[in-house]
């Protein structure tokens, strides 16, 4: 039997990462988004060579600079456009590996955006973790280097939380680590129940 694929998302600040931690601790393997483009970016992934060619001046030590590429699509930003085309592939071929790779009636895939690029279609479910705009500005400002201009141009590119409300199958508000560890091992139990029903 194949792993049953839930689909994990929230906007930046919502408790993504803490809800999928939750997870791992149960035992459920997660695929991270931005872990597999951290793997493509190293030196000598695979992002590497076609990002050389297309964006030059991002690469630095045979590796893509994050920084440097920041820098570029605030300045440039039709280059997202190129920067898709390169990398969206890469990503879905190495998200496809990990599940073929894995050995649990559950996989959760955390994908910032999940909705914003369709991938829910690849889902049997989605959870959005979510919290009200004034917690999630204070926990965004609290990372190191973060500023205003910075949380609103990643606003801007990610869906407003009341439609990815609309479309989410599941729903976790994170306001306080035992509710979001209680809710998680809800869902688990709820998926299991739904399989073996």
């Amino acid at each position: 039997m194949t792993a049953f694929r839930l689909g994990l998302t929230g906007s930046i600040g919502m408790g993504k990462s803490t809800t999928a931690g939750f997870f791992q601790a149960a035992g459920i393997p997660v695929w991270d988004a931005d872990a597999a483009v951290h793997r493509l970016y190293a030196a000598g992934g695979a992002a590497v060579r076609p990002m050389s060619q297309a964006l030059p001046g991002v690469i630095e030590g045979d590796a893509v600079s994050r920084t440097a590429l920041r820098a570029l699509l605030a300045q440039d930003p039709a280059q997202f456009a190129v920067l898709e085309r390169i990398v969206h592939p890469l990503v879905a071929a190495d998200r496809a590996q990990f599940l073929a790779e894995t050995v649990s009636d559950i996989a959760v895939f955390d994908i910032p955006l999940l909705f914003e690029k369709g991938t829910e279609a690849e889902m049997d479910a989605t959870l959005l973790v979510t919290a009200p705009a004034d917690l999630q500005r204070r926990r965004v400002l609290a990372r190191p280097g973060m500023t205003e201009a910075q949380l609103a141009l990643i606003l801007s590119r990610q869906m407003p939380d009341r439609d990815k409300r609309a479309r989410a199958t599941h729903i976790i508000e994170t306001l306080s680590l035992p509710a979001v560890e209680a809710a998680v091992a809800a869902l688990i139990a709820y998926i299991r129940e739904g399989r073996h029903a």
